[in-house]
């Protein structure tokens, strides 16, 4: 029996052993192994052989790309504008043993420190550029953080700006001055309309008074004409003189009994004496 006991504890320290002497890390793993708390080694993907009961792994680390997601925050701009900006890092473990013994804990370290270079390289810039220049920033972030974070064993592979906005009370006045240039826009244009309308129309005004004097002045010179043709036929006497007035007279009348209004036609019963009593006495 006792015997057996011996056999039976052997047994269980073999198979303990060859357990704690035998790691398998998988495909996009390494672990790091320290030896009585010091660092020894990193195991690669695969069967390893580390000496049982000193050697013990301290880490696993993934090799995979690793997604960190950088909280929101509000950044003050140049031109005192206030935004909301928030950033996603790609990043890949190329050294484990300085990831895990050159900083405490490196996500939230790389976090703060994207934050950080954030926060100074949007506050460098206008508003209009920073809304309008993301490529900018992102070349300008990922060069600022690179070299610090390869002291921790850590490349960068890239940096995205995911959202750069005004905050909610900087979109309320941009939508308010917006509001108003389109405002101010239209009232421009009103006022430009309107303003072309009067000057068309002062034009317009102007052409018609033209043509209408000009007019005037062809009836003026055609009753010349027609007063000189009148005086050449009859000889110089009142004759032409009176026969004009009697034609205008004549067509007054007319026109005045064709008007709706008239009910009573007063004529003369001697229209050459009244013509004549005019001529001889102008100022009566």
């Amino acid at each position: 029996m006792a015997g057996m006991a011996v056999v039976s504890v052997f047994l269980v320290l073999v198979i303990l052993t060859i357990f704690l002497g035998v790691r398998i890390v998988p495909q996009g793993s390494k672990h790091v192994v320290q030896r009585l708390g010091k660092y020894s080694k990193t195991l690669g993907p695969g069967l390893n052989i580390i000496i049982p009961y000193i050697d013990t792994v301290a880490y696993k680390v993934t090799t995979k790309d690793i997604v960190l997601d950088i909280p929101s925050q509000e950044v003050i701009t140049r031109d005192n504008a206030v935004m909301v900006v928030n950033a996603v890092a790609y990043i890949n473990i190329v050294s484990p043993e300085k990831a895990v013994y050159g900083v405490e804990d490196y996500n939230i370290a790389i976090q703060n420190l994207v934050q950080t270079s954030l926060r100074a390289i949007v506050g460098e810039m206008d508003l209009d550029d920073a809304l309008s220049s993301r490529d900018q920033i992102k070349a300008k972030l990922k060069l600022a953080i690179s070299d610090d974070i390869a002291d921790w064993g850590i490349t960068l592979k890239t940096v995205e700006i995911q959202d750069i906005n005004p905050s909610q009370t900087m979109q309320s006045a941009m939508e308010e001055q917006a509001a108003a240039e389109r405002a101010r826009r239209a009232t421009v244009t009103r006022a430009d309309g309107q303003k072309a309308a009067a000057i068309l129309e002062a034009e317009g005004r102007m052409e018609a008074a033209k043509r209408d004097a000009q007019a005037k002045v062809l009836l003026a010179e055609g009753t010349q004409r027609a007063i000189e043709k009148i005086t050449g036929a009859v000889g110089a006497n009142d004759l032409p003189v009176m026969y004009l007035l009697g034609e205008k007279y004549v067509e007054a009348l007319r026109e005045m009994a064709a008007s709706t209004n008239t009910k009573v036609v007063m004529l003369p019963g001697d229209l050459p004496a009244a013509v004549g009593a005019i001529l001889n006495h102008p100022g009566k």
